[in-house]
């Protein structure tokens, strides 16, 4: 701001901070069936991201592309969903980990924040899993000769085969990286500054193989749907799968990736994001601030 007037500039931290803080308020006060339906847009697309990666990650490793690309590649069209979700308008659980911001000024009651959580959680899982029923049901796991039905199995069972510690951690690095895009984005003055910092950490957590839950309830069941309801395509690449695939079952899903992944994303967006941001910018001073030009005695310098 100038004067009191409009600016273009970008937000900086301190009145982003502030933003936060209203849209969680705001969140956690939306309708439940409102909420509901937002969550399901979301878990579709999140949902059409991965199938988007997926799709552009199959027949590359074959092709000799090296690694480092393949994951970069992936990444950066994966941030289409939360591209998506931003400037089109619907409630993501990872996102609506900076909730705590308000809660921690007391704006947003316990049961308030849980809420908002638990119904966006449940709203996302049920978009994501629609969409990879669907996604199935258009046959697209036989496009490429195949290839996108192989590597959509491969991405479920690497996924499936995580420890829990393992998956835990890599899901704090993951949505660290989401709510930072989400929070530069309280930044923004324009849809395409929206844009440009989002792909950035979105393609950062995908390139480096971190674990985001939402984006599982679409991986995961997408190669499970695969298995079970399709024998006939599945006996056709199970030689080339680890172990033929024994390890991707619905238990597996849960116990192995989706509960970790869950606690891991609540953790890492929620404390290293949230509520650090909440200490840095907004949480009350313990004692009043000095006069203009005073020094402070011993003690009374703010914490």
């Amino acid at each position: 701001m100038s004067n009191g007037g409009p600016s273009f500039d970008a937000l900086l931290p301190k009145d982003m901070a502030v933003k936060a803080e209203n849209i969680g308020i705001a969140k956690a006060g939306l309708g439940g069936y409102r909420m509901f339906a937002l969550a399901i847009l979301a878990g579709a697309f999140i949902a059409m991201g991965a199938n988007y990666a997926t799709t552009v990650w199959s027949g590359l490793a074959g092709a000799g592309v090296p690694y480092g690309i393949q994951r970069l590649l992936g990444g950066l069209v994966f941030a289409t969903g939360l591209i998506m979700v931003v400037i089109g308008g619907s409630e993501l659980f990872t996102g609506n980990c900076l909730i705590p911001m308000a809660w921690a000024n007391n704006k947003v009651s316990t049961g308030a924040m849980l809420r908002n959580w638990v119904i966006v959680y449940a709203g996302n899982f049920v978009g994501s899993i629609l969409t990879a029923y669907m996604v199935f049901l258009g046959g697209q796991h036989k496009f490429g000769a195949g290839a996108v039905g192989l590597t959509a199995l491969n991405i479920g069972v690497v996924k499936t085969s995580l420890d829990f510690i393992p998956c835990l951690a890599l899901g704090i690095f993951c949505n660290a990286l989401v709510c930072m895009a989400v929070w530069m984005c309280f930044s923004a003055r324009s849809n395409v500054d929206k844009v440009f910092v989002i792909l950035p950490p979105i393609s950062a957590f995908v390139a480096c193989g971190f674990e985001h839950c939402v984006a599982n309830m679409y991986f995961i069941p997408s190669a499970l749907f695969i298995k079970d309801l399709d024998p006939t395509y599945f006996a056709t690449v199970v030689d080339k799968l680890k172990d033929g695939g024994a390890i991707l079952t619905w238990g597996n899903f849960m116990t192995r990736n989706l509960i970790p992944a869950t606690i891991g994303n609540i953790i890492g967006g929620a404390l290293m994001v949230g509520l650090m941001y909440w200490f840095i910018f907004l949480r009350p001073s313990w004692t009043k601030a000095p006069a203009e030009g005073a020094v402070p005695a011993m003690g009374t310098l703010k914490k």
